[in-house]
């Protein structure tokens, strides 16, 4: 097949495939930056055989210029699913980019070689390679960071899951037990996580204890009042509990009024309290 535009690529990669791939994989394994905790020599010689392979077929359909045209759509589906594991594995994004770059020295080389005295060829040839594994390497980089935000948003959605728990204390009767900033994303899953248990149990009492939330302004009350009154929807009283003193003088000086929802000092209050509705009776027994 002829090079595109006079670029002597396509011919050096189809004549020294084997030596070039050689030399890569090996220059890969012995690099003082080789990751072999996180991949096997074994898998890394397998998909720089696989990408070369595919880095070969779009060359050879003449396509030097766009790495996004079709052509290299095989190639481009690789990188995705290496930079997806690296983003998981622990690699960095320049490692993985390095993936690609570190493929341009064989090349080269063998360019060099083919090119012999004729500057003009050696150049194209130089560029050529040189574009296309530095837009490649540029796309690997770009789906490592947005495969990242991915695994951080999950991890972050479910520490809030985790951080947000919903408590079975009796039959009956729930407890969400609060700590740390309670923001419109959290309280959002707690809301949905409530109202599912709700569901779940057919609980008539849902405690909300805001002990362990350092403040509360006027945005954080509205935020329990709109969960105070999606569980009544659901048919279930709220009682909130760890009102301390310094957040009741907030509360009354915001002017905020809790609609709906039952307010206590404690935690034990409350679990009393709930009990008493639930229509059980708690007395002390004898030592």
């Amino acid at each position: 097949m002829a090079s595109h535009d006079g670029s002597i690529l396509p011919d050096v990669i189809r004549k020294h495939h084997k030596e070039i791939l050689e030399q890569w994989t090996s220059e890969q394994v012995s690099s003082s930056s080789a990751r072999g905790d996180l991949i096997s020599e074994a898998e890394l010689r397998t998909q720089s055989a696989e990408f070369l392979a595919l880095f070969q077929e779009a060359v050879d359909e003449g396509e030097l210029d766009d790495v996004m045209s079709e052509a290299w759509g095989g190639a481009r589906e690789l990188l995705t699913a290496i930079s997806r594991n690296n983003a998981v594995r622990g690699f960095t994004p320049a490692e993985t980019a390095m993936f690609v770059l570190s493929l341009k020295l064989p090349v080269f080389d063998r360019v060099t070689s083919e090119a012999g005295g004729d500057a003009q060829k050696l150049a194209e040839g130089l560029r050529t390679t040189s574009v296309l594994l530095d837009r490649l390497a540029l796309f690997t980089t770009e789906i490592f960071q947005r495969s990242r935000e991915e695994v951080i948003n999950r991890q972050q959605q479910e520490l809030l899951e985790l951080s947000t728990p919903v408590v079975k204390l009796w039959d009956g009767i729930l407890a969400v037990p609060l700590i740390g900033t309670l923001d419109s994303a959290r309280t959002q899953v707690v809301m949905e996580s409530l109202l599912q248990r709700i569901v779940d149990t057919g609980a008539g009492v849902a405690i909300i204890d805001i002990t362990g939330v350092p403040t509360v302004d006027t945005l954080v009350a509205q935020h329990l009042i709109k969960t105070v009154a999606a569980a009544r929807l659901m048919g279930a009283e709220c009682i909130i509990s760890g009102i301390r003193p310094q957040i009741a003088q907030t509360i009354v000086h915001l002017g905020v009024e809790l609609v709906g929802a039952v307010t206590k000092a404690t935690l034990a209050d409350a679990i009393l309290y709930a009990l008493r509705q639930t229509g059980w009776t708690v007395s002390r027994g004898r030592g």
